[in-house]
């Protein structure tokens, strides 16, 4: 690429060295550097990548954007300062792929629980209406029916481009991605031109990394401040924050709700454990998902789906056919008459989502409750979501999620620290997750649904930094049929 198209993408403060007609590649890993291509540093949380300037140039790297020109720097080698290199990078990503997301309708959601069943829906939706979609999700990114593995919520820049230009090219119209928290505070969705933002709520989640509620509150809400105008900027008001990620952005904004005055309403007119007929603006529609909070992730789908220009019959005829994304609230029946549902809550929030749901839903069976915490993440919460499962749950087991780097049983510890004498009494401990999960089916009866919680569609334990094949779904099924 001519270097002064690339570099037209970025403000610069100032410049020197060597510089080039044409770069071959850019990257911010020095590992990946070649011959003529354009070396990011970029301050991480772990790293700073200004350290590995040399080893970039030794590499092969002839531009070098960094928001610090060393002061040794060799002049054939041309530095380009910046201000703030993370969000360099997105907007360079962008332009060395063409600004894909100038040729899409893009739309993010973010919020803690939701992301992923909002935008995943929103694919549905829209391939039912015949079009050429692309998805960016937790659980799997889709360039229309092809499946491109997924390894964050929100890929880097560079990965993200690629795959938005990717869609662009096999005639992709559509986009809908989660917008991650980290990735709006580490820029990595800097330089995309979104038609649209969602916003589901905000609970207690990944205070490891922004250390308190507001850090991680204004991360969220630096992707509605980016907004352009002439986006749209959909909102849960019924959320405490919900009206907060209003308050900046420039986009046209819209709000949704159950419960208050609202641009688009809806209400829950019978729930059950196959499903709940809902309202939408006054419009009956049966639907296969369960629970109030699926009715809000339903609602913003809905919301979303009307403001991108579809009609409001339509859409509505598509939400009947819609359903569960894996691993999200899904139900597996047993022979004997119990049922296990599957989900990925591994928040105190989506936890207490969830198992009221089965309590309003199980009016006469008892709810058999399996979770865990994951390691090498935000300890505060560990005793919370113990203490809410033993509130709701009649039977209680704490056992292992993704232990990652700690001592499982002390990660337990945490949980339990959480549980009173009488909570002990209906909770058991057991930390291999396999084990934990046929215990809790050997104490199912008829009527009682076993909530399986924290992993959801994952496939795998992370266990000392390996990954070892792991799947809920599996083993619940395998153990339903001896």
């Amino acid at each position: 690429m001519d270097i002064n198209k690339l570099l037209s993408a970025i403000t610069i403060i100032q410049s020197q060295g060597n510089k080039p007609t044409a770069i071959n590649g850019i990257d911010a890993d020095s590992r990946n550097i070649k011959a003529d291509y354009a070396f990011v540093a970029v301050r991480g949380s772990q790293t700073d990548g200004h350290q590995y300037i040399p080893k970039a140039i030794e590499q092969g790297a002839t531009v070098v954007i960094c928001e610090d020109i060393p002061t040794d720097a060799p002049q054939n080698i041309f530095f380009v300062q910046v201000k703030n290199s993370a969000e360099a990078l997105g907007r360079l990503a962008s332009r060395w792929y063409d600004d894909p997301s100038q040729e899409l309708t893009l739309v993010g959601v973010t919020g803690t629980n939701g992301k992923t069943t909002t935008a995943t829906l929103l694919y549905e939706m829209f391939r039912l209406f015949g079009e050429k979609v692309g998805l960016l999700s937790t659980v799997c990114n889709y360039i229309d029916q092809e499946v491109v593995p997924a390894t964050h919520t929100t890929p880097d820049p560079i990965s993200l481009n690629a795959l938005l230009r990717r869609m662009v090219d096999a005639g992709c119209k559509y986009a809908f991605m989660e917008v991650s928290s980290h990735s709006a505070h580490q820029h990595r969705i800097a330089g995309l031109k979104f038609a649209g933002g969602i916003f589901s709520n905000l609970t207690r989640d990944h205070l490891d990394y922004h250390k308190t509620v507001d850090a991680y509150l204004n991360a969220k809400k630096m992707f509605f401040d980016a907004l352009p105008a002439d986006a749209f900027a959909l909102t849960n008001v019924d959320d405490k924050v919900g009206e907060v990620m209003l308050q900046n952005t420039r986009a046209k904004k819209y709000t949704y709700s159950l419960r208050a005055m609202a641009n688009f309403k809806a209400r829950i007119v019978e729930s059950r454990l196959d499903g709940t007929s809902i309202a939408f603006d006054g419009r009956e529609v049966e639907t296969h998902f369960v629970g109030r909070f699926n009715v809000y992730n339903l609602l913003a789908v809905y919301a979303a789906t009307c403001l991108l220009g579809r009609d409001k019959e339509d859409v509505l005829v598509n939400m009947s056919m819609l359903v569960p994304v894996a691993g999200r609230f899904q139900t597996i029946y047993s022979p004997q008459g119990y049922v296990a549902v599957v989900d990925y809550a591994h928040t105190p929030d989506a936890l207490v989502n969830v198992l009221s749901t089965l309590r309003d839903v199980t009016p006469n069976g008892r709810i058999i409750t399996v979770v865990g915490a994951g390691g090498n993440r935000d300890k505060g919460k560990r005793p919370i979501m113990a203490r809410e499962a033993a509130r709701l749950s009649d039977e209680l087991v704490l056992t292992s999620d993704n232990p990652r780097f700690e001592n499982p049983d002390d990660i337990l510890a945490d949980m339990q620290a959480g549980l009173d004498s009488e909570a002990m009494k209906h909770t058991l401990s057991i930390t291999d997750r396999r084990q934990a999960i046929r215990t809790a089916v050997r104490l199912a009866q008829k009527g009682d649904v076993i909530l399986i919680a924290g992993k959801g569609h994952e496939d795998y334990q992370e266990i000392q930094g390996v990954k070892h094949h792991f799947d809920d779904c599996e083993e619940v099924k395998k153990i339903f049929a001896e």
